[in-house]
Parts: C-alpha cells; sequence; structure tokens
C-alpha cells in the first residue's frame, strides 16, 4: 500500500508516508485478506504488531439488508452544499485515462463495466429536482446499461466526451467510458468521466481495481455501507445532542475576522466557472518526502497537519507583507474524505459514492519571529504544534460541521448567516501515476481531472487541491491553485503558493534539528481524558521522562 521497500512490524503506517485515504485502502484491502479492523484502529494502532494483536479481536462489520443501497437516498451535507451553490451542475464531473491492457475487447470491457454498474449502487443514481428541492434514487441492478455509457473510438484525439453525449444527471446518465481501441497488441486508453454526486477521491481507489477485476471475471469484493445508508446513519447523528453540543464551536470558528483575499468579495454571479484561472505548481521528490515521512514522524501529527501549517504560514506572511492585520488567524474550507468511524459497525471501505466532508478551520499559527521560522527554527515547530492541537480540537475531523448545517433544521439557520471561508483546500492523498501499467492512471494523463459548468458560481476566491504522485522517480506533491479572474492577479497567488513552499521547506529543515518535536512546559494544556482516551491516544502525547502522566 505504501510503495516503500521494506516495512518492520514496529514501523509507523503514518511514519511510512501513510495517510487517511490510503488507511482507508488498507482497510479494505486487510477485509479481502480476512483481516478485520477499522480506519481508526489503524490511527490508533499503526504498527503491524499491534494491528496484528488486535485484529482477531475486532467486532464484526454491521450487514446492511440485501438491496439497502437502493432507493431514495438522503442527501447527504455535501449534496446539501452543492445545491445551494446554485447553477447549472450537469457538467459537475471527475475523469481519469487509464492504461487498457493489450487485446482487450469491446465486449469484454462492456461486460466489466456492465459488472461494475450492477455492483456499485451510487453508480446508478438519478437526480430529481423540483425547484430547489432535490432527491437521489439509486435505481435497481441492470437498470444502467453498459453498452449505453461506451464508446469505443480508434483515433486518440477522439478520447473525449462530445458535447451532445455530456452527463446528464437528471436521465440517470451519471458514467460516461471512451476506449481508444490502439492497434492490435498495442495497450489502449480508457477515459472515464463520472458526475461528481456518484464520485470521489476515495472512491477512484475502488473503482479502478474493480474494474480490472470484473473484465478478468473475478469476483468483487462486497460492499459494506451503502451511500443510502451512510445518508440515513448522517441523517440519525445530526440529531444527536453530542452533534447539537458543537454549535459554539462552529459558529466560534466563523464569527472571527476574515481580511480579503483579493481586491473584492466573491460574487457568486460575476465569479463563475468561467472565469476561473488556474496555476499548477508541484515540489521536486527530494523536498516531497520527508512532507509525507519525516515532518510528520516527528511531530506524531498527519500530513494535512504539516499542509495546513505550510499554509497558515504562508497565507498569514502573505498577508503581513500586503500590509494586512491578521490576528484571528486563516479562515479555510477544508475539504476531507467524509468517511469517519462515528457509526458502529458502518464499513465505507468499499464503498462508491460522494462522501467528501467540507468544514471551517481557523488556523493561527502563532508566530512571533519570522526569521526563525523562515530559517527551520523553533518558531516553525510551534507553529506545527498549534496548527496540529486546533486540528484535533475539531471532533471526528470536523464532520459534525455539515451535520449541523445541512441536515438539522434547528441549527442549520445559526450556521448558514455566518460568512463562508474565502479559502478553499483539499489533499486528495496518493495516486501513483506514470507507472504505464494495465488499469493504472496512463502515463501521459494529469491524474484526477474534473470540470464543471461554465456558469456555475465559484465556491471560494481561491482554491488549492494538492495530491502526492507516486511515480517513477519518486513522489511529487503538486497543488493547483484557482481563482476567478480579475479578483486576483497572477502573480499574487505565484507568491502565495512559491511561500506555502517555502514554508513546508522550513518545516522539514525544523525536522532535521535534534529534539525537534519535543514538547516544552509553555507547549503543555491541561485536559480532561477517560480511561479509554488514555489508552488510545498515549502513543500520541510522546511524554519525556521527566515528566508524569497521573492517570
Amino acid at each position: 500500500m505504501l510503495g516503500v521497500e521494506r516495512v518492520g512490524v514496529e514501523d509507523s503506517f503514518f511514519d511510512l508516508g501513510g495517510d487517511s485515504i490510503v488507511s482507508i485502502q488498507l482497510v479494505s484491502r486487510a477485509r479481502s485478506a480476512g483481516l478485520v479492523f477499522t480506519p481508526r484502529d489503524v490511527f490508533q494502532h499503526r504498527t503491524v504488531a499491534a494491528l496484528a494483536a488486535m485484529a482477531g479481536e475486532a467486532r464484526a462489520t454491521a450487514v446492511e439488508p440485501l438491496d439497502h443501497g437502493i432507493g431514495v437516498v438522503p442527501l447527504t451535507p455535501i449534496v446539501h452544499w452543492l445545491r445551494e451553490r446554485g447553477g447549472p451542475i450537469d457538467g459537475f464531473h471527475q475523469s481519469m485515462v487509464v492504461r487498457t491492457p493489450a487485446g482487450l475487447t469491446l465486449e469484454r470491457l462492456t461486460a466489466g463495466l456492465q459488472r461494475v454498474l450492477d455492483h456499485h449502487d451510487a453508480l446508478r443514481s438519478t437526480l430529481r429536482r423540483d425547484g430547489g428541492a432535490w432527491e437521489v434514487e439509486t435505481l435497481p441492478r441492470g437498470a444502467v446499461d453498459a453498452a449505453d455509457v461506451i464508446r469505443r473510438v480508434t483515433d486518440p484525439d477522439r478520447l473525449v466526451v462530445d458535447p451532445g453525449w455530456s452527463l446528464r444527471p437528471d436521465a440517470g446518465e451519471m458514467v460516461r467510458a471512451v476506449w481508444w481501441d490502439a492497434a492490435p497488441g498495442v495497450p489502449g486508453r480508457l477515459l472515464l468521466v463520472l458526475h461528481h454526486l456518484v464520485v470521489d477521491g476515495v472512491s477512484w481507489r475502488i473503482l479502478l481495481p474493480d474494474l480490472a477485476a470484473a473484465v478478468e471475471g473475478w469476483e468483487l469484493e462486497p460492499v459494506g455501507t451503502s451511500l443510502r445508508g451512510w445518508g440515513e446513519h448522517l441523517a440519525r447523528l445530526a440529531r444527536d445532542p453530542s452533534r447539537v453540543a458543537e454549535l459554539p464551536l462552529w459558529t466560534g470558528v466563523l464569527e472571527g475576522s476574515d481580511p480579503l483575499v483579493g481586491s473584492r468579495a466573491l460574487d457568486r454571479a460575476r465569479d463563475t466557472v468561467a472565469t476561473v484561472r488556474h496555476l499548477r505548481l508541484t515540489l521536486s521528490p527530494e523536498r516531497t518526502e520527508p512532507l509525507l515521512t519525516q515532518v510528520p514522524a516527528v511531530f506524531h501529527g498527519g500530513v494535512n497537519d504539516v499542509l495546513l501549517t505550510g499554509l497558515a504560514l504562508a497565507v498569514a506572511d502573505w498577508r503581513r507583507r500586503r500590509g494586512q492585520v491578521d490576528t484571528a488567524g486563516v479562515l479555510v474550507d477544508l475539504e476531507g474524505h467524509g468517511r469517519e468511524d462515528v457509526v458502529e459497525g458502518a464499513d465505507l471501505s468499499r464503498a462508491v459514492g460522494w462522501f467528501t466532508s467540507l468544514y471551517p478551520v481557523r488556523l493561527e499559527p502563532g508566530v512571533e519571529d519570522w526569521g526563525e521560522v523562515w530559517a527551520g527554527g523553533a518558531g516553525a515547530g510551534r507553529a506545527l504544534k498549534r496548527v496540529k492541537e486546533q486540528l484535533r480540537a475539531l471532533p471526528d475531523n470536523g464532520i459534525g460541521y455539515g451535520l449541523l448545517r445541512h441536515l438539522n433544521p434547528g441549527t442549520s439557520a445559526r450556521l448558514a448567516e455566518l460568512p463562508a471561508p474565502q479559502i478553499g483546500f483539499n489533499y486528495l492523498g496518493r495516486l501513483t501515476s506514470g507507472t504505464d501499467t494495465d488499469w493504472a492512471t496512463a502515463p501521459e494523463a494529469d491524474g484526477l481531472g474534473g470540470g464543471a459548468d461554465d456558469a456555475m458560481p465559484l465556491p471560494h476566491a481561491l482554491e488549492i487541491n494538492a495530491l502526492t504522485e507516486d511515480g517513477p522517480d519518486g513522489s511529487s506533491l503538486g497543488a493547483v491553485w484557482s481563482w476567478p479572474d480579475g479578483l486576483l492577479i497572477e502573480d499574487d497567488v505565484r507568491d502565495l503558493a512559491e511561500t506555502w513552499f517555502r514554508a513546508l521547506d522550513a518545516l522539514a529543515a525544523h525536522a532535521e534539528r535534534p529534539g525537534a518535536g519535543g514538547h516544552t512546559p509553555s507547549d503543555l494544556t491541561l485536559v480532561s481524558l477517560t480511561q479509554d482516551e488514555i489508552d488510545a491516544f498515549e502513543d500520541e502525547l510522546d511524554l519525556g521522562t521527566e515528566w508524569e502522566m497521573q492517570k
């Protein structure tokens, strides 16, 4: 799963470059081998030895009734967010171009795709819209004919979805596939275009292996919890008193100041997809590797902690140099995979659909000496510790915000009246690229693609979509910065993007110093923990021998 040469039984999954998305893949792969544990277990136990010791005691997952995933799907928070965004959505999609095996036939590919369509209920979804009201329904197996969603071409320049054959979510046409049938004995290419309502970044890591297996005639692993079942669970969770109690937390995050990012505020009528501009920058493997391994290991955190600390530092410095006073930190809309372990027995490791969560975070790096930060000194380490703890203070990776904002009538109005963050951030995890193997991303492709209708309003003044691509020469962190034309200029965005990379380099430099990540008295906060919490997070505390932990 990690693409490393060696894994010791006491090595930490996260120290070796694992992240929350890869942990979901690990759970799925383990289940196929008869080992049962959850993503939360991976976070708590981390090593092969610890997981092996508890896997036999893992609780059994709840099995949904047959065909429970078929029918009307309660709208999840992210679908409500899309509905409120307004504008046309027919073209809102994600796409991938993969290499197909030499000798593949249209008949085998169509049969394999049919099995995938019948296996994953979300791919058979249809959207019904009546004014501002939406309803999503997953149709019975066989309702979508693979022959209707796939086309064969012999010219690689035709590897596109023609405008007259575009996605139509209201008609249940959520999937398009274009297969370039190359010369005999030569690998081809398959373009897959899926409406975002039925897919997310994690789903692609399920779909591509399943399609490969289905084409070969192998049996597909069962799906645990369906998108429909998950929607039902979220509807109940949104009214749970423990979730409602989070309301002051989220209002506090949103009520602070948020200086304008651009020359003006975002205008939903003016700032649409047609006006968006992009800037893509990539870090070399040498600069990427410590961000995935050494820095998270030193600070007992995750890759997101590192990337978001870098962003907080970059925005704070960028604003400082522009003469803006920023005392309340950086407000960011953070996108997560949303497959949180908040429902006893639920298993989303094999589920396909749009499970994404979106929630605000306020990041305050607390810099006192910028020179110390840029030199990779103690200030860089203090900033990472602060941001890590600010993220940890949000229960269950922020899933409660969407529940209260969109699924609870008693809290939604209060959160809706607060201003939304101007900056959006999404780390899509790690994706293998450039390997030129069957059913992997084609080496000439740009990894995960996507798009939307020109008239669709933009949700943020600035968006950052980051992805680590694991290629033959190592792992490279890349980011696409997007903004509406006229709100920012490219030179300013490039300045901010390069400052982000500079901040990440500073964090990596600090992690190399002796004693980096160690705690001092000023870093400690008194908290109350239950015995279960102490057992679960004891490894996180990393207290030196001079400190006593009183249970």
